[in-house]
C-alpha cells in the first residue's frame, strides 16, 4: 500500500480529533451519559484509530504527536503540522457541541466531595495519564517487538478508560491539548486560561513517556535487540505503579466505574511492555509462573520482579493518597453487609487463581503447530479481564484485591489514617494460596508442556 497524500493525512488527524472533541463535550453536556462518558470516549477514539492508522497514524492528540516526534517515529515538521491541525479541529469541535447543546462547561480542576482540587493535583493527573497514553502509544505502535499486532487501537483506546474514571474527577480526565484547547476556547465566555496549562501539564507527560520509552526499548535507538534486568525491572515498576495509581484513584472518588478502569489499566500496560518483561506487576502471577516451572523465570529475576512490583505499589499507594490530600482506605472485610474474613479468604484464593491461571494459560503456554506472530493478540484482554471478573464478583464483600503489590501498597499508605498494615499480610497470604494452586492446576491441564522442557 502506498503512502497517504499530505492532505490524506492533515484530514484524517482533523477528522479524528474533532470527532474525539465532539464526544468529550457530548457526553459531558448529556445527562444521561453518566457512568459511561469515558467508555464512550475512549470507545471513539479506539475506533477512529483502527479506521485512520493506515493513513495518519492516528494521532488525535498533539501530546501523542510530541511523543513520536521527539522519538524519532514521526518527521519534525509532520509533527507541526499535525499538532496545529488538531487543535483547530479541537476548537471545531468545542463550538459544534456548543451549537448542539446551547450550553458548555469550563476547564478546570474539579471537586470530590470537601477536597477542591488545584493545579498541582490537575497537574499530577494530567502528567500521569498523558504519560500513560503516550506510552502505550509508542509501545504498541511503533515498537518493532509489536510489529503486526492487532489490539494496538484497544489498547490506546483503554487508557481513557483507565485515565477517565481514576483521574476525571480531579483534573477533568483531558490527556489532550486539542481536547484542552477545544474546550477552553468554547468556554471562554465563561473563563479562559486553563487550556494553557493543561497543555504544559501533557506535553510534560508527553516528554517523559518518549524518555522512558528510550529507556525500555534501547533496542529501539541503538540495535540491541535484547533486554537486560534493568529493562525488564523498569517495565515492572512502571505497570504496577500504574496499576496501583488507578486503584486508589478510583475507590478514592467513589466512582461505580472503579472495576473497569482498574481492569483497563492492567490491560494496557500488559500490551505496552508484555514483550519486555513479560508484564506481570503482580507477585502472586510472578509466584505462579516460577511454581509452575518451565524455565519461564530465573528465581533471582523473580525476587528481583516481587520486590519492584512491592515497591511500585507502595509509590503508587502514596501517589494517591497525595492527590487526595492524604485520605486513605483500608483493607478489611466489609462487616457492614455481612461479610468476614472467610468470604474475603473465598474472594481472594477463587479470583487470585483465576488471575494466575489465565496468565499462564495465555501468556506462558507454547502455541502448538505453525502460528502467525500474533496469533493471541486476545491475552492482554483475556488478562485484564479477570479483574473485571474478580472486581465486580466480590469487591462487595471487602475481596478483589488479587495483588499483593495493591494489598501492601494500599495498607502502607492507610498507615497515615489509623490503618493496620497487618491486614493486608493477610491478604498477600490468601492470594500466594490462589497462585499456588492455579500452578497445580496448570501442571495437570497442560501437562504437554512439560514435555517441551529438557532439563
Amino acid at each position: 500500500m502506498g503512502e497517504s497524500s499530505a492532505l490524506a493525512r492533515y484530514l484524517a488527524e482533523f477528522i479524528g480529533t474533532y470527532l474525539l472533541v465532539f464526544t468529550v463535550g457530548c457526553n459531558v453536556l448529556d445527562p444521561g451519559a453518566g457512568p459511561w462518558a469515558a467508555t464512550s470516549i475512549a470507545c471513539v477514539l479506539m475506533v477512529s484509530i483502527y479506521a485512520m492508522a493506515a493513513t495518519s497514524g492516528a494521532n488525535f492528540n498533539p501530546a501523542v504527536s510530541m511523543a513520536l516526534g521527539v522519538s524519532g517515529k514521526l518527521p519534525l515538521i509532520e509533527m507541526a503540522i499535525y499538532i496545529v491541525v488538531q487543535l483547530i479541529a479541537g476548537i471545531f469541535a468545542g463550538f459544534s457541541y456548543y451549537g448542539l447543546f446551547g450550553t458548555v462547561f469550563n476547564l478546570q480542576p474539579g471537586k470530590v466531595g470537601s477536597i477542591q482540587f488545584g493545579w498541582w493535583e490537575a497537574l499530577l493527573i494530567e502528567v500521569l495519564y498523558t504519560f500513560m497514553l503516550c506510552f502505550v502509544v509508542l509501545n504498541v505502535a511503533t515498537a518493532r517487538k509489536n510489529d503486526g499486532n492487532q489490539y494496538f487501537g484497544l489498547a490506546i483506546g483503554f487508557v481513557i478508560i483507565a485515565g477517565g474514571y481514576a483521574g476525571g474527577p480531579v483534573s477533568g480526565g483531558c490527556f489532550n491539548p486539542a481536547v484542552a484547547f477545544g474546550i477552553d476556547v468554547a468556554s471562554a465566555g465563561i473563563g479562559f486560561g486553563w487550556g494553557f496549562a493543561y497543555l504544559g501539564f501533557e506535553m510534560i507527560g508527553a516528554g517523559l513517556a518518549s524518555l522512558a520509552f528510550r529507556l525500555v526499548r534501547p533496542d529501539e535507538f541503538y540495535g540491541d535487540p535484547t533486554y537486560g534486568l534493568g529493562q525488564k525491572l523498569f517495565a515492572e515498576f512502571l505497570g504496577t505503579y500504574f496499576l496501583v495509581v488507578t486503584v486508589g484513584l478510583n475507590v478514592l472518588n467513589g466512582g461505580v466505574s472503579a472495576v473497569w478502569s482498574i481492569a483497563a489499566s492492567l490491560m494496557c500496560m500488559i500490551y505496552a511492555l508484555g514483550s519486555v518483561s513479560g508484564a506481570h506487576f503482580n507477585p502472586a502471577v510472578t509466584f505462579a509462573i516460577v511454581c509452575a516451572g518451565r524455565k519461564k523465570i530465573e528465581m533471582k529475576e523473580a525476587c528481583l520482579y516481587v520486590v519492584t512490583q512491592i515497591f511500585a505499589g507502595i509509590v503508587g499507594a502514596f501517589t494517591y493518597a497525595a492527590v487526595y490530600h492524604g485520605r486513605t482506605f483500608f483493607l478489611l472485610p466489609n462487616k457492614a453487609d455481612g461479610y468476614d474474613w472467610g468470604d474475603v479468604a473465598v474472594g481472594e484464593i477463587v479470583f487470585t487463581f483465576v488471575l494466575c491461571y489465565v496468565v499462564l494459560c495465555v501468556a506462558t503456554t507454547v502455541p502448538p503447530g505453525p502460528r502467525e506472530p500474533h496469533s493471541r493478540d486476545m491475552f492482554g484482554l483475556a488478562i485484564g479481564s479477570c479483574v473485571t471478573v474478580g472486581g465486580f464478583a466480590v469487591g462487595p464483600c471487602g475481596s478483589g484485591c488479587l495483588n499483593p503489590a495493591v494489598a501492601i501498597g494500599v495498607a502502607s499508605s492507610a498507615i497515615m489514617s489509623g490503618g493496620i498494615f497487618v491486614n493486608s499480610l493477610a491478604y498477600v497470604l490468601l492470594e500466594l494460596v490462589g497462585a499456588a494452586l492455579a500452578a497445580a492446576a496448570f501442571h495437570v491441564t497442560h501437562a504437554s508442556e512439560y514435555k517441551l522442557v529438557q532439563y
